[in-house]
């Protein structure tokens, strides 16, 4: 089965067409990047303009690379839920009109799920059920997934997102957008030692598999110098744009594995699945690749942002098995279909 995915969740018009949930045939990401970078931070006006300005050439350019006609297309996946209402209704009105003129089904689906199901199309197949980490700029989640669609979630921020603290600190800072490509790299030549931030104390009770991160944006940004650490010489060390972008990513990543761990611990689930634009992230990565208790799994680094592929994969899914979504389907903004429960 031949489906056409289409992504326009946030700032990414995305199209792509994969086969059988698997063979990606093509994979088409235009970037809105230069258009939000001069605010810090998408728009979302913009965001929804370049949506509809794009979205046909997106979606031409995906059926040429796959060397395809409209009418070899199967069925049509769009995301439907969560992001940036706007956009969302730009991507999921162009997936009605192109399944309605083919005579061919179509199905709404949901972002998260489908940052989880990323890893599937490169070749890595977890059995279920195993702990999925969920993280971005809107979205921080560890949730335990039965199957494709059947996801509960153990914990997740109570204030901001993982990616959003990138981005506010590097705002703040002025290392470049989107925050947290720019501190990763800056990272690597800083010392994560330099600064001692503080975790927050979310370790016990209904709380060990949450996060948060409004305290940690609050020492980076306006405490800077409280938490600043001396050398072996007893000098301070140097309030760098790189020691700040790698003492910050080092705390950040903590935060995430430590509730990431408890989860591990009380579940006894030991395979994790991760999705999102900050599971492209070096020092996560290094940090779960070191656990040789675990396995860790990770979409390449060109299907961990936004997509029409993973939109296509987790499509086929509900389709091969005679689900669609009807005509009358309209975006959300929310997560809506996640369950929140402890182990």
């Amino acid at each position: 089965m031949t489906i056409l995915g289409i992504e326009s969740s946030c700032d990414e018009c995305a199209a792509a067409v994969v086969v059988d949930g698997r063979q990606i045939l093509s994979n088409i990401v235009a970037t809105q990047i230069p258009f939000h970078e001069i605010y810090d931070g998408v728009v979302p006006e913009i965001a929804s303009r370049k949506h509809t300005e794009w979205i046909s050439e997106v979606v031409s350019e995906a059926l040429d690379k796959a060397g395809l006609h409209p009418s070899h297309i199967d069925g049509v996946a769009v995301t439907a839920k969560p992001g940036l209402l706007g956009s969302l209704l730009v991507g999921l009105n162009f997936a009605k009109a192109f399944a309605w003129s083919l005579n061919i089904p179509f199905i709404g689906t949901d972002h998260m799920l489908s940052h989880l199901y990323a890893p599937r199309l490169s070749g890595e197949v977890p059995d279920y059920p195993f702990l999925g980490l969920l993280v971005s700029g809107g979205h921080t989640i560890i949730c335990k997934v039965d199957d494709f669609d059947q996801v509960s979630v153990l914990g997740t921020t109570i204030d901001d997102a993982v990616g959003e603290a990138f981005d506010k600190v590097s705002k703040h800072y002025g290392f470049g957008y989107p925050g947290g490509a720019y501190i990763d790299k800056l990272a690597v030549s800083g010392n994560a030692g330099a600064f001692a931030f503080p975790l927050p104390n979310l370790h016990k009770g209904e709380h060990r598999y949450d996060v948060s991160y409004s305290g940690l944006k609050t020492a980076v940004i306006n405490q800077l110098d409280q938490f600043r650490r001396r050398d072996g010489d007893g000098n301070l060390f140097d309030a760098s744009p790189a020691n700040i972008a790698a003492s910050f990513q080092k705390t950040a990543v903590d935060i995430l594995l430590r509730a990431l761990l408890h989860a591990v611990e009380d579940t006894g689930l030991t395979t994790i699945v991760a999705g999102g634009g900050v599971a492209a992230n070096s020092y996560l990565r290094s940090c779960l690749a070191g656990r040789k208790d675990l396995r860790c799994i990770f979409p390449p680094l060109d299907l961990c942002g936004d997509n029409g592929a993973m939109t296509a994969g987790l499509g086929y899914q509900y389709l091969a098995r005679g689900e669609t979504s009807p005509m009358s389907l309209t975006a959300s903004a929310r997560v809506s279909m996640f369950k929140r429960r402890y182990p």
